[in-house]
């Protein structure tokens, strides 16, 4: 009964020293080093190669080593048989929130525009705005989306928020389902996308869901690159339909050095750092869903198939 580590994009060492240090009994190995792979039942992966799972014949449960599990799901070589699971984590909560949070103030503040104007040297004030006269759109409000939803609400915005299904939350106005996505927009001065990437939701930031925003809107995308048309919002920038954007993450990542978001001035980047996974955090609930496998008792933070998430 061995946990494989198939990360090609991560540094393995510190997966592998959090998983001992609680767990040293399991027989912990890391691809492509992970022979008999016929003795794999639980793998824990991030970025896996496209049809690895073929290889591993008795794969039980498969665990992404984050919140997100799209690119997990998009490979078909996953066996009937294995149940996945994600990560959920109060840290990796926190930090979106955080992010979230300082790029809407950065935005309400103007500070993008107080940077350009420090490389001119000019020396221009401008007209505050009130947190609480700005209304954040939160577009996903699954346990992250809430909980950021909260976090802005908090600190004095007043927040609206969309889902694919109806949900109450306390101080924010909800909106639900395509009939309502338009009210939805047009009241969202910021909007954030926290949705998880699934084929319903795979390019919705589009030219026509983003004219819907109020003039002058600004986008904060902090879920996949892939929900977000990247030419209709460079159309809708330069048009001055929006007014910038905030992206965490793009569809080609690393960004390519000839890609025009790099020098776009009403675009600010960020290497998909919003929320990134602490091992020493989350390994035990690695261990938990393990143990739990073991036992053959229900798993932690099941994903659904059909639903994506």
């Amino acid at each position: 009964m061995t946990l494989s580590l198939i990360c090609p994009t991560k540094y393995s060492a510190p997966w592998v020293a959090a998983i001992e240090a609680i767990a040293p009994e399991i027989d912990l190995r890391v691809w492509p080093d992970d022979d008999d792979k016929a003795d794999v039942t639980f793998a824990l992966v991030w970025a896996q190669p496209e049809g690895i799972f073929a290889e591993y014949p008795n794969l039980q449960v498969i665990s992404s080593m984050g919140a997100g599990v799209d690119n997990l799901l998009q490979d078909p070589s996953i066996p009937e048989q294995a149940t996945i699971v994600r990560i959920v984590d109060p840290r990796l909560v926190s930090q979106m929130g955080d992010y979230v949070l300082a790029a809407t103030l950065n935005h309400v503040r103007q500070f993008p525009t107080y940077a350009q104007q420090q490389q001119q040297q000019q020396w221009q004030p401008l007209q505050p705005r009130n947190i609480d006269e700005v209304t954040v759109g939160m577009m996903g409000l699954g346990q992250i989306g809430r909980a950021v939803a909260n976090r802005l609400a908090q600190a004095g915005f007043q927040v609206v928020g969309w889902s694919r299904g109806a949900k109450i939350m306390a101080g924010v106005t909800v909106f639900a389902g395509k009939n309502q996505m338009q009210d939805f927009l047009s009241a969202s001065e910021i909007l954030v996308c926290l949705l998880p990437l699934t084929s319903a939701t795979e390019n919705i930031l589009n030219a026509e869901t983003l004219a819907q925003l109020p003039q002058g809107a600004y986008l904060i995308n902090v879920a996949r690159g892939n929900h977000l048309v990247e030419e209709d919002l460079l159309s809708l920038l330069d048009d001055d339909h929006l007014s910038g954007a905030c992206l965490d993450v793009v569809s080609q990542e690393p960004l390519p050095q000839e890609h025009p978001f790099w020098s776009h001035p009403k675009i600010t980047i960020t290497p998909h750092i919003a929320s990134l996974t602490d091992p020493v955090s989350v390994a035990p609930q690695i261990v938990e869903n393990y143990r739990r496998m073991m036992a053959r008792q229900p798993l932690l933070n099941q994903v659904d198939r059909q639903q994506g998430y």
